[in-house]
């Protein structure tokens, strides 16, 4: 795929994805019609998953989808793809609908680590899933409806010394005003498209309305909401589409909750993962003996967003390593394993991007400015598979809108199809 397909691409799964139960059934749609089948974890795989065969499983809002090659064995290394459909914001509270000095506004709690002065002034809609008296389960989006407002500066003199908004009072959007006959769970069960009395439960977030966008001044620029981490979703689920696994089984494996630790069923530290490959082994005649002589030789590329060098702090950056938008994408690095790049995966890397032709860069922090995490170490914990960590070079990392260059998702997309490929064990 050309960067400007691919970016059209991404753009149209960003706009898909608002939440992450929309980013894993979007990711399952795409792969379905791609010629994956849906495994239901209730069932007996046994015979019904071998050699050649494109299944995935969805567990709320994670997806775990593999491609076997044609003389797959219980002990054929597994090159895996994790990533998370998740991304920093808020949730409705359970008593949604809250007043205010004569608006109607949201009973919002904050997810994650958003910048939170990003959020405000912008039209946000609502996304996610609504659970039915049945136990059916409706993904939802009501469009633009509310928005948090700043304080005017004739109102607080000294906003712009230093914005910090206090994270109970300040953040709850409006959506009205009193006495508007408009009503909130109303129009959360109009768009599940089920009566109001029907509603049994939700999961839902505020969103970002504003579609993704290419500019600058010859339009090498891309902007959008989700960028962390749905650029490396996307490229996963492109890598896989278009991968040809050989002498590998190739996964993705795009898990939830990891901007709040990763700690539930359908995060990278729940039992999602080994669950599903455990099954698979299983299913090819292996048993945990065979599936662990499998994990020795095999590896995870842990996809996530990384931050390109700021071009008004470049303080907050190593001095040396400055990794730069349209650099290609970046090899993560941490000497206190908050990424699991190491020497071997290093090799690895540079075998890949040599094989795709794409150009990549180090990253490593600032010492004095503490890095995040991501899924890698938690997936090289839980299962023993040696991990690297990558991503796509961002600007504004966790801001309700984030920035990349348009040819860096792309160029992911690629070197994870290689991987996954397992192309470079040839070379």
């Amino acid at each position: 795929m050309d960067p400007s397909a691919h970016l059209d691409d991404l753009a149209a799964f960003v706009t898909a994805s608002p939440s992450s139960y929309h980013a894993a059934a979007e990711i399952a749609r795409r792969l379905t019609g791609a010629g994956y089948r849906v495994l239901d974890e209730r069932d007996d795989w046994s015979g019904d998953v071998g050699p050649g065969d494109r299944v995935l499983v969805v567990r709320d809002g994670a997806v775990v989808a593999l491609a076997l090659p044609g003389d797959a064995s219980p002990t054929t290394p597994f090159r895996i793809v994790g990533t998370h459909t998740d991304s920093p914001g808020f949730t409705l509270k359970p008593e949604p609908s809250v007043p205010g000095a004569a608006w109607q506004q949201l009973g919002v709690e904050i997810y994650g680590g958003p910048i939170l002065a990003s959020w405000f002034d912008r039209e946000l809609e609502l996304a996610g899933r609504v659970v039915d008296a049945d136990g059916d389960v409706h993904l939802i989006r009501t469009g633009p409806i509310a928005r948090i407002p700043h304080l005017a500066i004739h109102l607080d003199r000294d906003t712009n010394s230093g914005f910090t908004p206090d994270r109970q009072r300040d953040t709850a959007p409006v959506v009205g005003v009193t006495g508007d006959p408009a009503d909130l769970l109303g129009a959360i069960a109009d768009a599940a498209g089920i009566p109001v009395h029907a509603v049994a439960g939700m999961d839902v977030l505020t969103v970002d309305s504003q579609p993704p966008r290419r500019f600058g001044l010859d339009g090498t620029l891309f902007a959008s909401a989700r960028l962390d981490n749905l650029s490396s979703a996307h490229a996963g689920a492109v890598a896989l589409e278009a991968a040809q696994p050989v002498g590998v089984i190739a996964v993705l494996a795009a898990f939830d909750h990891e901007e709040i630790g990763s700690e539930s069923r359908s995060g990278a530290a729940g039992p999602l993962l080994a669950d599903v490959l455990e099954r698979v082994s299983a299913a090819l005649g292996g048993d945990r003996l065979t599936m662990h002589r499998a994990f020795a030789d095999s590896w995870c590329l842990s996809a996530d967003a990384g931050h390109a060098v700021h071009p008004n702090r470049g303080d907050r950056h190593d001095p040396v390593v400055r990794p730069v938008a349209g650099g290609g994408p970046l090899l993560k690095i941490n000497a206190n394993q908050r990424y699991t790049t190491d020497a071997v995966g290093t090799a690895l890397w540079t075998r890949v991007c040599a094989v795709a032709q794409v150009p990549w860069q180090p990253f490593v922090s600032n010492n004095a400015v503490p890095c995040g995490s991501t899924i890698g170490p938690i997936t090289a914990t839980r299962l023993g598979i040696r991990t690297l960590d990558v991503g796509t070079p961002l600007l504004s990392m966790h801001s309700a809108r984030e920035l990349c260059h348009v040819d860096d998702p792309g160029r992911l997309a690629a070197a994870a199809e290689t991987f996954l490929s397992g192309t470079d064990r040839n070379r």
